[in-house]
């Protein structure tokens, strides 16, 4: 089991940090935290994964560590996690908040609407 350090918060997340899947593999690193840290709220990671950018949304991570992230998802869902796009698909997120949350994470990366 790798040592990922104190818990910590999202707030402390810097880009770069390892992103691993429940089962403690490295699966991508964080590339941008989607969240409103004035209303204190975390809505999602963007992961760099290898050539592709993925968004777990904030109920999909387990844990924040000072030295990594954990997913509460095993390492075959994480790689199908969707990637950062203007108008998420419905299949990928079918809760209207999770679009929401998807969309501004495209909105973050692509630095428009």
């Amino acid at each position: 089991m790798i040592d990922l350090g104190a818990p910590t918060s999202y707030l402390a997340l810097q880009k770069g940090t390892p992103v691993l899947s429940r089962q403690h593999q490295q699966v991508g690193t964080v590339h941008v935290v989607v969240a409103d840290p004035g209303a204190d709220v975390f809505d999602a990671l963007v992961i760099q994964e290898e050539e592709h950018l993925r968004v777990a949304l904030a109920e999909e991570v387990e844990s924040i560590h000072e030295s990594g992230v954990v997913l509460a998802l095993d390492t075959k869902a994480c790689h199908k996690l969707p990637e950062p796009a203007p108008d998420p698909e419905p299949a990928s997120a079918p809760e209207p908040t999770a679009r929401l949350r998807l969309r501004r994470a495209w909105e973050l990366i692509s630095g428009g609407s």
